[in-house]
C-alpha cells in the first residue's frame, strides 16, 4: 500500500501549527503546546494566535499565512466558526493535514447544519484532509509528538511500545493509555478520530501499518460508520501480521435495529457488527479491560482458517481459582479438554502425578518451579489443546520466582500459546510477566473474554464488495411479485384468485392454503388472513370469505381483493433466510430456525452476503435446530444440500441493487432427495 502525504502529515509531522493555542499551559487549547515540549517533539511548532505575541514564553503568529513554512499538521483549537476559517486558510497553503478539536457541527442544530455543509465542501474540495471535528487529538510516543488536549497525557513517563489505537470517543484514548501503563503495555501511537467527516478509523489506521514500532491496533467503537474502510484496512493488516482488536459499544436489545421483518429484527445494528468484524478478522472483545489484555494473546494466537471453538488445557495451582476461570471460558464457548493418557504418560516420566481431572491441578507441588516448568512443557506440546492456562495462586504475590518464573523462561520457546492467569492481586508479577509478552490475566471474566476472542479469531473471510443501491422510493412487493423475484429458489406451487370471482379448477392438487395477496399486509397471521389444511373447493371459497372478513375486522376499512392459493408441503421443519442491506457494513444473508416462532427462539446465524456454497453449509452446521433437521432421535432426514443452496440463492440477491430486503419465511425443509420449498416471502425493493 502506497503511503499518501497526508498519512505522514497525520501521524509523523515534522511541523505543527497550534491554531488558537491558548497561553494558559491548564486549559485544554494550551495543553497541546506543553505537552509536546515536556514530550520532547523534535519537530518545528508554531503557536497562532492573532490577540497575542507570545504564548506560553514562545513567539506567536496572528495566522497560518504569517509563518515561515507551511506545516504539514495544523491542530485547530478555536470554535467552530473560526475552525472552519482556518481549514480553508490550510486549504489556500497547502497544509495536508488538520485536526480539529471543536464541535459545534452535525449536533449543533440549524449553525451545526451550516457549519457542517461548508465542512464537507471543503473535503470535497480534496486538497486537504481533516480529523474530526470533536477529535481530542493524537499521540506519536515514539517521536513525543503529544498533539492533543486529553488532560491524561500529562502522565509522566508515557509508555511506549507496540500497540496504535483508535478510538471514536476522545477521553478514551487517555483512559487505555493510563489503565496499560498500569498492566506494563506500552503504545505506539493514540488517536481520537472524532466525527470521522473526512478521515475515518480505518483510514487513521490504515496511516500506521507501515510504522515499523506498530506491532498491532486496539479500536474502540461506538459505531460501524464507513466500514468499507474498516474493512479494507483490516485486510491489509491482516497480510502484514498485525492483529486487531474491538471492543464495541451497543451489545443491549436498546440500540438494535428493528425492521417490519423477522430478519430485521434478527440482524440488529449489534449482531450485525458482530458478524462484520468477525469477517474482518477482528478478534472483539466484550470488556474494556479485554481490549488491552487481549493483545499480548493475539501476537502468539493465529488466527484461523476455518470457524473453531478453541480447545484449552488447564494448570493450575488453586482449584478455586481455576474453578472460577473454567466457568467464565464455559460460557465463552470454549472448550475445556482433559489431558490425553499420552499427555498424563509424559507428566509421569517428569514426576508430576496427577489424577485423571479435566484440569491439572497441582496444589501446593505447583509452587515448586520445576513442577511447574514440567507441566507448561507438556501442556505445550500435547496435540489435543490450542491454548494452555496457568492459573496461579498466592504464590504469585509472595513468591513469583516459583510459580511464575517458569512462565517467563520459557514465553519464548516452541509450543502452544499459553496464557497466566494470576488469582491474586499481585501487580509485581503482572508487571513482569507483560514486560515479557507473557499474555497476563488479573480477573476471570476478562480472561474468558480474552481467550475466547483470541482462540475465534479468524483471518479475514469477506465477499466482495457489493454493488451499491440505486436510489428511489422504497416498496413492499406483493407476496405473488416476491415470488417472481426469487424465481432462482424452488417455491410451492400458487395460483392468484379475485376473491369476488368463482374458485377456479387448481393447478395443483388439495390440501391447500389461502392467504391474502397485498402488500401492505406483510405480517398475514396478525390479520388472520391465513386458512390451512382446506381440502376441497367449497372450502376454498369459505376460506376466501373468512380471510376478507378478518381483515375487515383487522383494519378497518381496508377491502381485500386477491388471496394467494399455494399447495401445502409437510417438511421436516421450516427456516427462514433473509437477505437484509445493513446501511453500514452492506447485505447480511440471515438463516435462522422458521415459522411465527422466529423472534421467540433467535436461533440464527449471520454471515455478509453473498456467500458460497461451502460457507451456507457452514451457517447450517451452526444452528442449533439444525440436528432435527438432520435425522436426529429417528426423525426424517431433510435435504440439507437443497437448503444451502437456497441460502446461497437468497445471498446473490446481493447483486441486485433494487434489493434493498429479502425474506423466505418459511422454507420447508423436505425429506432428503426432495429439496425444499419456500410457502411464503417478503421483498422490499427501491424504484
Amino acid at each position: 500500500m502506497a503511503a499518501h502525504p497526508w498519512q505522514k502529515a497525520l501521524l509523523t509531522p515534522g511541523s505543527i501549527a497550534l491554531v488558537g493555542v491558548s497561553d494558559d499551559a491548564g486549559k485544554t487549547s494550551g495543553r497541546p503546546l506543553r505537552f509536546l515540549r515536556a514530550a520532547g517533539f523534535g519537530g518545528a511548532v508554531y503557536a497562532v494566535n492573532p490577540t497575542r505575541q507570545t504564548v506560553q514564553g514562545e513567539r506567536a503568529f496572528a495566522s497560518l499565512s504569517d509563518l515561515p513554512v507551511v506545516p504539514e499538521h495544523a491542530f485547530i483549537l478555536t470554535g467552530a466558526d473560526r475552525a472552519l476559517e482556518a481549514l480553508e486558510e490550510c486549504e489556500t497553503l497547502g497544509v495536508p493535514v488538520a485536526t480539529v478539536l471543536a464541535t459545534g457541527f452535525a449536533e449543533a442544530g440549524a449553525a451545526g447544519d451550516a457549519n457542517s455543509a461548508r465542512l464537507r465542501a471543503l473535503i470535497e474540495r480534496g486538497r486537504v484532509r481533516v480529523l474530526g471535528p470533536s477529535s481530542i487529538g493524537l499521540a506519536n510516543l515514539h517521536t513525543g509528538m503529544i498533539l492533543t488536549a486529553n488532560a491524561a497525557f500529562a502522565e509522566p513517563d508515557l509508555p511506549k511500545g507496540g500497540l496504535f489505537v483508535a478510538s471514536h470517543s476522545g477521553s478514551l484514548i487517555g483512559a487505555l493509555m493510563s489503565r496499560g501503563k498500569r498492566k506494563g503495555l506500552g503504545f505506539a501511537g493514540l488517536v481520537s478520530v472524532g466525527g470521522e467527516t473526512d478521515l475515518s478509523m480505518g483510514d487513521v489506521c490504515a496511516a500506521a501499518l507501515d510504522d515499523p514500532a506498530v506491532t498491532g491496533f486496539l479500536l474502540f467503537l461506538e459505531h460501524m460508520g464507513h466500514a468499507d474502510r474498516l474493512r479494507a484496512f483490516a485486510e491489509e493488516a491482516a497480510r502484514r501480521g498485525k492483529p486487531v482488536a474491538a471492543f464495541k459499544l451497543g451489545r443491549s436489545d436498546a440500540a438494535a435495529e428493528l425492521a417490519q421483518s423477522h430478519t430485521g429484527s434478527l440482524a440488529g445494528a449489534d449482531e450485525v457488527a458482530d458478524v462484520f468484524l468477525k469477517a474482518c478478522g477482528i478478534a472483539r472483545v466484550a470488556s474494556f479491560e479485554g481490549l488491552l489484555e487481549v493483545s499480548p494473546l493475539l501476537t502468539r494466537v493465529a488466527a484461523a482458517t476455518t470457524p473453531r471453538q478453541g480447545r484449552v488445557g488447564v494448570i493450575t495451582t488453586t482449584g478455586g481459582g481455576a474453578a472460577m476461570a473454567v466457568d467464565q471460558l464455559a460460557g465463552q464457548d470454549v472448550e475445556i479438554v482433559p489431558p490425553s493418557d499420552a499427555t498424563l504418560a509424559r507428566l509421569a516420566e517428569k514426576g508430576i502425578e496427577t489424577g485423571r481431572n479435566r484440569i491439572l491441578d497441582l496444589t501446593l507441588a505447583g509452587t515448586r518451579y520445576e513442577v511447574m516448568h514440567g507441566a507448561i512443557e507438556v501442556f505445550r506440546h500435547a496435540p489435543e489443546f490450542d491454548l494452555v492456562l496457568v492459573c496461579v495462586g498466592s504464590s504469585a504475590r509472595f513468591n513469583p520466582d516459583l510459580a511464575v518464573q517458569p512462565a517467563l523462561d520459557l514465553i519464548n520457546t516452541p509450543g502452544h500459546p499459553f496464557a497466566v492467569f494470576l488469582v491474586p492481586d499481585a501487580p509485581h508479577a503482572t508487571r513482569q510477566l507483560a514486560a515479557a509478552g507473557v499474555p497476563v490475566f488479573e480477573d476471570p471474566e476478562t480472561c474468558a473474554d480474552a481467550v475466547a476472542a483470541a482462540l475465534q479469531r479468524q483471518v479475514p473471510a469477506l465477499p466482495p464488495m457489493p454493488p451499491e443501491r440505486a436510489g428511489g422510493v422504497g416498496r413492499t412487493l406483493d407476496e405473488a411479485e416476491a415470488y417472481e423475484r426469487l424465481a432462482t429458489l424452488p417455491v410451492a406451487e400458487w395460483v392468484a384468485l379475485d376473491v369476488n370471482a368463482p374458485v377456479p379448477d387448481l393447478p395443483f392438487d388439495f390440501p391447500v392454503v389461502a392467504k391474502v395477496l397485498d402488500a401492505s399486509i406483510p405480517h398475514k397471521s396478525d390479520a388472520g388472513a391465513v386458512v390451512v389444511g382446506i381440502e376441497t373447493p367449497e372450502a376454498l371459497a369459505a376460506a376466501m370469505a373468512e380471510i376478507r372478513e378478518n381483515v375487515a375486522q383487522h383494519i378497518p376499512g381496508h377491502a381485500v381483493t386477491r388471496v394467494l392459493v399455494q399447495r401445502m408441503h409437510k417438511g421436516v421443519g421450516e427456516v427462514l433466510i433473509g437477505l437484509r442491506r445493513d446501511p453500514q457494513v452492506g447485505p447480511i444473508v440471515v438463516l435462522a430456525a422458521g415459522g411465527i416462532f422466529t423472534e421467540i427462539y433467535r436461533d440464527s446465524v449471520m454471515r455478509l452476503a453473498p456467500v458460497d456454497l461451502d460457507g451456507a453449509r457452514e451457517m447450517i452446521t451452526q444452528l442449533k435446530v439444525t440436528p432435527t433437521l438432520n435425522g436426529a432421535r429417528g426423525r426424517p432426514q431433510g435435504d440439507l444440500e437443497a437448503l444451502a443452496r437456497a441460502v446461497v440463492a437468497v445471498s446473490a440477491l446481493a447483486g441486485d441493487t433494487d434489493i434493498i430486503e429479502a425474506e423466505i419465511n418459511p422454507l420447508m425443509v423436505l425429506p432428503l432427495g426432495d429439496g425444499v420449498a419456500a410457502v411464503d416471502a417478503l421483498v422490499d425493493v427501491k424504484e
